[in-house]
């Protein structure tokens, strides 16, 4: 029995001793794309979120009542300023036009008549040849005469506006819009909403800027910049870019003390009349900053929490603590690359690649390719 406990023993530490002899193996290295961080000058665009608007718009509302007799446009349309779109059925207001016209006639004859009277009572007057009074009577007459005569004329105008009202023309050159009545309805007098019509050339685009930003737009407007005529440029939904750039038209009066934000106008031509009101786009800002900038490709960059991080490469000395199979000695050192998290201040995005704020400098070696299957400390093989 002590012999059987014996040989287990022995055999126990020969297993052991052979154990602490082996070397523990290193960890692997994880293969990785690196990039070398340069600065370079880089063209390349702030983007904002637009709205297309009708410098002009106008609802059209009817100045004269009557039953629509007359729908004259093609609905969207591009219409001319003073074409008709609307008639109104026009037969009471051509009848009192008409009136109006033969009472004007009456009552320039009733001046005229009244003048002559005037003139002559007034010679026979002086030479004491008439009654006062009939004299009198005769100025009055000629007063109220003329009178008469500026009230028919005044009738007059009223009918011929109102005739002329019973055409509805457009008011300016633009689009316009759906018919909010057809022939036979009644039109209400300022109340009816018949159409709605809309500049279309040139078209402006609103978009909102942080107010932190406003003094870069001031300086546009008052061109300190020098601005060139690529800086406002309008991304399609395609993501194909509008033939036409814009140029700064207004910038609001005031900022959104709830959001910090302001308004900014652009005004583009809008020749084919492509743009339509109430239409959305990006607005691309060319950048003036010709400052060189930090760029690395997007992959680079990873998302944690809402914060974003980059693997840097880092070169390391490592010493071996014991023998390894090619028969390196105990204690002698080595070089091993490794990786570590740097957290990074984003800029714009630039196709496949992207400006860094902060966070990195010059000469850094970013991994671009590989991070999916790094931690903060893997060791890598570049």
């Amino acid at each position: 029995m002590n012999k059987i406990i014996l040989t287990i023993t022995i055999i126990s530490s020969i297993f052991l001793s052979s154990c602490k002899q082996q070397p523990a193996a290193p960890p692997s290295s994880i293969p990785v794309n690196l990039f070398t961080v340069k600065s370079q000058s880089v063209v390349y665009y702030d983007r904002y979120v637009a709205t297309t608007v009708a410098l002009n718009q106008v609802d059209l509302r009817p100045q004269v009542q009557g039953y629509i007799t007359g729908i004259l446009f093609k609905e969207g349309a591009h219409v001319r300023k003073g074409e008709k779109l609307y008639e109104i059925d026009r037969s009471i207001y051509e009848n009192n036009y008409q009136t109006a016209e033969a009472n004007l006639k009456v009552a320039e004859g009733n001046l005229k008549q009244a003048q002559d009277d005037a003139d002559r009572y007034e010679k026979l007057n002086k030479n004491k040849a008439v009654a006062k009074q009939i004299y009198d009577h005769a100025m009055i007459t000629l007063e109220n005469s003329k009178s008469q005569y500026e009230s028919a004329k005044q009738t007059l105008k009223t009918a011929s506006t109102n005739l002329n009202f019973s055409v509805i023309r457009a008011p300016f050159e633009g689009t316009i819009g759906f018919s909010q009545v057809k022939v036979g309805d009644l039109a209400v007098l300022g109340q009816t909403i018949l159409n709605t019509i809309s500049s279309d050339d040139p078209m402006a685009v609103d978009f909102l800027i942080n107010e932190k930003q406003l003094p870069y737009f001031q300086n546009i407007q008052n061109n300190k910049y020098n601005a060139s005529d690529s800086l406002f440029t309008l991304s399609l939904s395609d993501n194909t870019i509008y033939p036409y750039t814009g140029k700064i038209s207004v910038i609001d009066r005031s900022v959104d003390p709830q959001t910090g934000t302001i308004r900014i106008r652009l005004v583009f031509p809008n020749p084919k009349h492509f743009l339509r009101a109430g239409m959305s786009f990006v607005v691309r800002v060319r950048n003036m900053d010709t400052t060189p900038q930090l760029v690395i490709p997007n992959a680079a960059v990873v998302e944690e929490m809402g914060e974003y991080f980059v693997y840097l490469a880092k070169d390391s000395v490592i010493v071996n603590t014991g023998e390894n199979a090619g028969g390196t000695q105990a204690g002698k050192k080595g070089h091993a690359v490794f990786a570590f998290q740097k957290k990074v201040q984003l800029g714009t995005v630039i196709a496949p690649n992207i400006i860094i704020k902060n966070g990195i400098k010059e000469g850094d070696r970013v991994v671009v390719e590989g991070v999916q299957s790094l931690h903060n400390g893997s060791r890598i093989k570049p």
